[in-house]
């Protein structure tokens, strides 16, 4: 065991001892340029005492993950998004081959996409990408986009990440013509989620209807012989990427789900990786103190009792990872918002997360975090390099004000008492970016462990996938009912079914109702009891 150095509790209001705690608690690595910071956070040394045992167990649970144990017991399934970016760590030397064959080939075809080697169906080399995923396969490659493109370099992205007609209808707008020649690429790792299949099933319809040649502009992303595989081999579609069912989406965007946007946008993908790589490495120290990912796992468990009684708010003060809250919120709420524990028991347990950019916070919801409610911790993220061409103009450098206010903000909530954590990085480009993703997921994985659940399945999203279908099915029945034109009130409808709630029919009937498809509904929709429905 590892021998815990005292250092002094948190004090608000005594700025030498939060600066002995600053030096005493600091992490660094010197190769990357990365500052980890917990000294703000209430971890004190009679809690990293208490914490340093299971957080050893979980180091050793952890290199089990990593050597191709059963890490998702409930689905007999490895966890082995690690070995993406490592494929010699994959315990089966042919996957590993697999791995690395893979990067191969999605770097190559982004490059030659890019560069107008492989072209349209038109002739014409693609002028613009449409992504169709969802969750992690659409969080990830929009971080990477957002994150990554710089201006000019690469192809325009678009995106379909929802089953919205409105958001599908201004997609395609902005897109018209051009869709004849944009990369069209579906995710799925099963190949039967229904989102990304209706997603393709519009974007075919409209390429089609245009003239355009469907197989000749589709990529796939999917599971070897998932229904989506099978369909464009047999369609001949241009090109098809793995997906492996060892990774789950909220921990696939080193996987072809975030390299194939890298690659399409011209950053370096290999880059991306080797940043993940070592930050995977530098949270394999099995000593608590000089491992980021355990310290931040340490201050999330004692912040919040155990318990996720207190939410992480998310600050970054770049415009590049705008959108990283959104994708952490997939990565820690998914990942550890469960029910039960690995016993069985009910533990209810979870960090909910929310955030935006820094400094637009500054005007929002910061007055809340140093005066309001204190039920939560801020994780701020800043970059120290600016970039050259914006100068300095009688004076006055924005990246000063910047830092200013990352700086202001901090100091201020500690004045109040109130949590947060820092990340500081020296400079951000495609390598930072992986070494980020790799430090939360490490957290993730060992907060996992601290609290003793599964933090690699979704029953939660899998019960709404069913609950979904189940309201799809009865609102087929619903349909068939009322398709000989007689009138009927909701309790009637329900009747006939013989199954399905009196609300869940009336939320049906409504949404049929609001739009065009002939459905018409008689008497006060105050009083959804009294109404009667009839088509036609």
């Amino acid at each position: 065991m590892h021998l815990v150095m005292s250092f002094p509790d948190f004090s608000a209001t005594d700025t030498q001892i939060q600066w002995q705690r600053f030096c005493d608690l600091l992490w660094y690595h010197d190769d990357l340029g990365v500052w980890l910071d917990v000294s703000r956070m209430h971890l004190n040394t009679a809690a990293l005492a208490e914490l340093t045992p299971p957080l050893e167990q979980a180091f050793e649970a952890m290199s089990k993950l990593e050597a191709g144990a059963i890490a998702n017991a409930d689905e007999n399934r490895q966890v082995g998004h690690y070995w993406l970016r490592d494929p010699q760590l994959a315990p089966d030397q042919s996957v590993g081959q697999h791995i690395a064959a893979e990067i191969n080939d999605i770097e190559q075809f982004g490059q030659a996409v890019v560069n107008g080697e492989i072209k349209s169906p038109t002739g014409e080399p693609f002028t613009d990408v449409l992504w169709i995923g969802i969750g992690g396969s659409g969080l990830g490659p929009l971080l990477m986009v957002r994150a990554l493109q710089d201006t000019g370099k690469g192809l325009p992205f678009h995106f379909f990440d929802n089953v919205d007609p409105n958001g599908m209808s201004r997609v395609l707008g902005e897109l018209g013509d051009a869709l004849r020649t944009t990369l069209v690429v579906t995710v799925s790792k099963s190949g039967g989620t229904p989102e990304p299949h209706l997603g393709m099933e519009q974007a075919r319809h409209r390429v089609e209807s245009l003239g355009g040649n469907w197989p000749g502009q589709a990529v796939a992303i999917t599971m070897a012989n998932s229904h989506l595989d099978q369909q464009a081999k047999e369609e001949t579609w241009l090109k098809r990427f793995d997906m492996f069912d060892w990774v789950g989406g909220r921990t696939s965007i080193t996987s072809a789900v975030g390299l194939l946007p890298g690659a399409l946008i011209g950053s370096d993908i290999r880059d991306f990786l080797a940043g993940a790589a070592q930050m995977d490495q530098a949270t394999r120290v099995a000593d608590v103190r000089r491992n980021p990912a355990a310290l931040m796992a340490a201050a999330w468990y004692t912040a919040g009792e155990g318990k996720g009684k207190r939410d992480m708010v998310v600050l970054p003060y770049r415009d590049r990872l705008e959108v990283f809250s959104r994708y952490l919120q997939q990565l820690v709420m998914e990942s550890l918002g469960k029910r039960l524990d690995r016993s069985g028991a009910v533990a209810h347990q979870g960090i909910a997360v929310y955030g935006n950019k820094g400094s637009t916070d500054q005007h929002a919801y910061v007055q809340q975090l140093r005066d309001g409610v204190d039920n939560f911790f801020v994780t701020f993220i800043e970059v120290l390099q600016d970039v050259d061409d914006i100068p300095e103009i009688n004076g006055e450098r924005p990246g000063d004000f910047l830092d200013g206010f990352v700086q202001g903000t901090r100091s201020a909530l500690t004045e109040g008492g109130r949590q947060s954590l820092s990340i500081s990085m020296r400079t951000f480009d495609s390598r930072r970016l992986g070494a980020l993703i790799a430090l939360f997921e490490r957290a993730v994985g060992f907060y996992g462990e601290l609290v003793n659940i599964n933090a690699y399945h979704q029953p939660g999203v899998e019960a709404g996938k069913k609950a979904a279908a189940a309201i799809l099915k009865l609102q087929k029945q619903v349909e068939e009912v009322l398709s000989d034109g007689t009138s009927r009130s909701v309790l009637e409808i329900q009747q006939a079914i013989g199954e399905g709630s009196d609300e869940a029919i009336f939320w049906i009937l409504r949404h049929l109702t609001g739009n065009n498809r002939g459905y018409q509904a008689q008497g006060s929709w105050d009083s959804p009891a009294s109404l009667r429905f009839a088509k036609g």
